[in-house]
């Protein structure tokens, strides 16, 4: 920009030196005049006022002299027409720059340091659903609520890439820019663009090289990688946010082929060049980090040829770890949920129904309630059931397994524990198994393995209706229904003082006891049926009948494993046959006892007798193991220990025995 020294008076010239400070056509050094005018005027904008003795010998460092008469400065003097023809060539470039700035299809509002509104192209009224020509002068706050510019022109700090939603519904990406003369904020500007829009800019570009100003500007507003080839897949464009993705620089992809940056699949690029058709959800990876994207490719065509193709790229390793978070999250939910209700209860002998009967009534109050019977009659079914029948069925089900964790820790879980209450705790402190499930049930299976110490906080939720932490002092107030369940004789711990006499009759306010398998052997029939159309799914079978021997077999074996052992009976007897079959054959059971009453005799499976002896006895081995298995919920040290080996000896038998 030319520097200038001004000279004049009058109203005219007072006119011509507001509009050169304005349209800043020169930076005007210092004034000469008398004009009391014009000297104000020059004082607002921190222009001098020198005498014409000082300053007609020297121009300084100005380059020209504007003034309406010959000043005399010998090679610097311009007239006042020289100076308007100056002026108005400058509002003509305005105007046409103006012109371009409307043709452009990103918004853009430029504000004054008073936040009013200097300038709006037409691209910016449509997406804002204002007046263009009413917005001018209009404070920005009045027209757009959610504006950020008066917040940049406070901080005088950018904003790239910030979205917003304007009152009509439109959601846009802006990036604001303060704008700073001399030190000082002036006002603000925003550039923004429609992001509904953003899938139809590939088709609508008309000449990739002639706008590539006006395309790197809408590209380096982008949160999402993007990348442009020309026809012959030679690359033309990356934005920030592609090199931030891939960790390749624009001199790396600028200028070489479009499979530069791929490291495992096929260019999508090269593909839609190819065929002309845009491609989307395509899976890549990209850049020496192998980064997991899915790329969206469509052509540019101009008049009818394909001058080179737009793809955007988004990275889906976080989209992985949020699906990852979901998934965790949804399985946390499903722990927290009754899965069962009384219908998924096969059984109508006396026994089962008046269980049934006993649990529905149960199911009514806030009782707590204690289900008694041995492994695998289906103790956690029946809790299941007697949550999703009380009236808080929509509130959470936690299930805990006693048995499954050791003392310290259980009681950890149960209770929750304090920042700082033990070594590895975490630093917030951690929330219990009860508070999880306030307004809820939690059932406790195998209640009768609790130690003495965790039976007496058990107690004081019972009784006093309240937890405290591990660690903690404060008591914090559990409504929670109690549902505990055991296959061991309660009583008889009472009576040997392993269980707690106080507990034991706060749990036994509401008993019920489930019969085993061997007590209702008519429901064994309509049990095996069911269970076989449940393990049709797992397996992919369709078995859809079970032979009368086999049934008979059943109703003669004592099922000390109850409905969970002739589960794995079944579901062992469909692994080995036909794919084609629809009927169970030839069923392998155990070693029965007699129904004879009073005898000790072993009756063996007729198919045993195919076998040598040592294929009996590994037989018998993998049963055995199994059933303890199954006994101690898969533990292997608890399993081991009651084998009498060791664990590592109970890995070798597994994988002999082929046993998970």
């Amino acid at each position: 920009m030319k520097k200038a020294i001004f000279v004049g008076e009058g109203i005219e010239a007072q006119r011509l030196l507001v509009l050169i400070m304005k349209l800043r056509v020169v930076k005007v050094l210092f004034i000469i005049s008398e004009d009391d005018e014009l000297k104000r005027i020059a004082r607002e904008n921190n222009i001098a006022n020198c005498s014409i003795e000082v300053e007609m010998d020297d121009g300084g460092e100005a380059d020209i002299v504007i003034a309406k008469e010959d000043t005399g400065i010998e090679g610097k003097h311009v007239h006042f027409e020289y100076a308007w023809s100056l002026i108005f060539s400058a509002i003509d470039g305005h105007l046409l720059m103006e012109k371009a700035i409307d043709a452009i299809e990103d918004g853009m509002i430029i504000v004054n340091v008073d936040a009013t509104v200097q300038y709006m192209n037409e691209a910016a009224a449509q997406m804002a659903d204002i007046q263009m020509n009413s917005s001018i002068g209009a404070a920005i706050q009045q027209l757009l609520p959610s504006s950020g510019l008066p917040r940049v022109i406070r901080t005088k700090q950018p904003e790239y890439n910030q979205l917003q939603t304007f009152a009509n519904g439109t959601t846009i990406v802006t990036t604001r820019m303060p704008l700073i003369h001399n030190g000082r904020g002036t006002g603000a500007i925003a550039i923004f663009k429609d992001v509904t829009e953003a899938t139809q800019m590939a088709e609508q570009i008309t000449d990739l090289r002639s706008i590539q100003t006006m395309l790197e500007a809408i590209i380096y507003s982008s949160n999402d990688a993007i990348s442009v080839v020309d026809e012959k897949g030679t690359g033309l464009m990356i934005n920030p946010a592609y090199t931030k993705m891939t960790g390749l620089l624009p001199e790396q992809i600028v200028g070489k082929p479009a499979t530069t940056d791929i490291s495992e699949g096929e260019s999508i690029h090269m593909q839609v060049l190819q065929t002309e058709r845009p491609v989307r959800g395509a899976r890549l990876k990209l850049g020496p980090r192998k980064q997991d994207v899915v790329v969206n490719v469509a052509p540019v065509v101009v008049d009818g040829h394909l001058k080179g193709s737009v793809g955007v790229i988004h990275d889906v390793s976080e989209l992985n770890k949020i699906t990852s978070q979901l998934r965790q999250a949804k399985r946390k939910l499903a722990s927290l949920e009754a899965n069962y209700s009384f219908d998924d209860i096969v059984g109508s002998s006396e026994g089962m129904s008046l269980a049934i009967n006993q649990a529905k009534l149960g199911a009514e109050t806030s009782l707590p309630i204690l289900l008694l019977g041995e492994t695998g009659t289906g103790k956690e079914l029946f809790a299941h059931a007697i949550h999703n029948e009380s009236e808080r069925r929509k509130q959470p089900f936690v299930r805990v397994n006693c048995a499954a964790l050791t003392e310290s820790l259980l009681e950890s879980e149960l209770f929750g524990y304090e920042q700082g209450a033990f070594s590895g705790a975490l630093r917030t402190g951690k929330k219990g198994l009860f508070e999880e499930a306030a307004g809820g049930s939690i059932f406790l299976d195998e209640v009768g393995e609790l130690s003495q110490s965790t039976q007496a906080k058990l107690l004081r939720v019972l009784q006093e209706k309240e937890i405290v932490r591990v660690g903690g002092t404060k008591p914090i107030a559990m409504d929670v229904r109690v549902i505990a369940a055991t296959n061991v004789d309660l009583y008889a711990a009472l009576h040997e003082k392993r269980f707690r006499e106080d507990l034991y009759y706060r749990l036994n306010k509401l008993p019920i006891r489930i019969p085993p398998l061997r007590e209702r052997i008519n429901d064994l029939a309509p049990l095996a049926t069911y269970l076989i159309q449940k393990l049709n799914q797992d397996f992919g079978r369709n078995i859809q009948s079970i032979s009368k021997l086999v049934l008979s077999d059943f109703q003669e074996y004592d099922w000390p494993g109850n409905v969970r052992e002739l589960e794995n009976v079944l579901a062992r007897a469909m692994i080995y046959m036909n794919l084609g079959a629809t009927e169970l054959q030839n069923v392998p059971l155990p070693v029965k006892k007699s129904k004879n009453i009073g005898s000790e005799e072993i009756e063996v499976n007729k198919e045993l007798f195919k076998s040598n002896l040592s294929e009996y006895l590994a037989e018998r081995e993998r049963d055995y193991i199994h059933a303890v298995l199954t006994e101690t919920k898969g533990i292997k040290t608890e399993a081991a220990k009651r084998l009498g080996i060791s664990v590592r000896s109970l890995y070798y038998k597994m994988e002999k025995h082929q046993l998970e």
